[in-house]
């Protein structure tokens, strides 16, 4: 919600939502309420010159985050250098949210500083180091000895050969055969790195992916989606979720644990298709994290049957299906222009759902911000 009132040019009255001090995600508009519950007497506020070591500690963590930010935008190896001097006396839980923003610009100059981080007393952070220094294409495994969990992920998947004329790897989910097996391979692919199972197997990360059968393993596909998300390199990401977009119907479903590595143009395309093409899988919209407010059109939202569906499940009378239909509508204010709010709302009434329900609150709110505050 915050998101979406900030997008508009307003903000939210204090006394109904104020962020908290350790609050990482709001708009930057908030910066200076955080630092302000940051602040033993709310008085201090943050400097306005460019963050310096010098001027460290006059940043509250909001104000910094968000210099430190755009300063990884702008001038990264300024920012890794400042994180270099500064994240070591930071506490644990501090210097997690400054590794994270290494994301920003990220670049193959940034990996001694991320090397240096597997001796972090946190094991949150050598974890996170490790992450971003796969999506580099370092390596963070080796051996393959009978201890190694690269190995033994690999295990788990069978290398094979399809097409008569021209022969391609394939790369195929393995049979299960209990459950402790399908617990054991969930472990390993949150745990081990997109590049290094990819090596394991002699490809590169987007020859891995392209020779990945999807449809053969349901759990193993959403499994590698989440590593190539995690750990996958810029270029694996966007190679899987535009062939997955391409190929269109279910697969493209995977591509949705990829949002948060997607650029904009991408996400749109995503949320179009399942719109326009799988309706029956509309309601996979409210999983997926990072997608941008007040962008979707009423023709996007009438390009297909997704409304059809929508408003049938609200003159339906199964209850889980409603439920759904609640988180689904709560996504779509989040997404949609004022408009498109307005619109939906109509349409949702007359297929039966009461004009003060709950569900609408978020609609509601969208549609009355029409304009953009000065």
């Amino acid at each position: 919600m915050a998101t979406l009132v900030a997008g508009r040019g307003y903000v939210l009255h204090p006394m109904d939502w104020m962020p908290s001090a350790s609050d990482q995600n709001s708009p930057d508009i908030y910066a200076p309420w955080i630092d302000w519950q940051a602040s033993v007497e709310g008085l201090k506020i943050a400097p306005q010159e460019q963050l310096t070591v010098q001027n460290w500690d006059d940043f509250y963590p909001a104000a910094r985050r968000i210099a430190l930010t755009e300063m990884r935008r702008r001038d990264p190896a300024t920012a890794r250098s400042l994180m270099e001097a500064k994240a070591p006396g930071e506490p644990a839980e501090v210097r997690l949210a400054l590794i994270e923003l290494m994301h920003f610009g990220l670049t193959p100059e940034d990996a001694p500083f991320l090397k240096s981080l597997a001796t972090d007393r946190s094991g949150k952070v050598q974890e996170l180091a490790s992450r971003l220094l796969a999506r580099l294409g370092e390596h963070g495994r080796v051996g393959g000895g009978a201890d190694d969990p690269v190995a033994e992920l690999a295990a788990f998947i069978a290398e094979g050969k399809s097409g008569f004329i021209r022969r391609r790897t394939t790369y195929t989910p393995a049979k299960l055969k209990s459950p402790a097996q399908e617990k054991r391979r969930a472990e390993l692919f949150e745990t081990c790195n997109l590049v290094d199972l990819a090596s394991r197997f002699g490809v590169s990360e987007p020859d891995f992916i392209a020779a990945w059968q999807f449809g053969a393993d349901n759990n193993a596909d959403i499994q590698i989606s989440r590593m190539v998300a995690a750990s996958g390199s810029d270029a694996a990401v966007t190679q899987m979720a535009d062939t997955l977009i391409a190929e269109g119907g279910k697969p493209a479903l995977f591509v949705l644990h990829l949002t948060p590595r997607l650029d904009s143009r991408r996400k749109r395309v995503l949320v179009r298709l399942i719109l326009k093409d799988t309706p029956q899988y509309v309601s996979t919209l409210t999983l997926a994290e990072g997608f941008e407010a007040n962008w979707l059109d009423w023709p996007d939202l009438t390009n297909g049957q997704s409304l059809a569906v929508l408003r049938s499940a609200v003159a339906g009378n199964d209850d889980a299906m409603k439920r759904t239909v609640d988180d689904l509508l709560e996504t779509l204010g989040f997404l949609a222009t004022a408009a498109t709010a307005e619109k939906l709302i109509e349409h949702v009434v007359a297929a039966g759902m009461p004009p003060a329900a709950a569900s609408l609150a978020f609609l509601r709110l969208n549609a009355a911000l029409t304009g953009t505050n000065p």
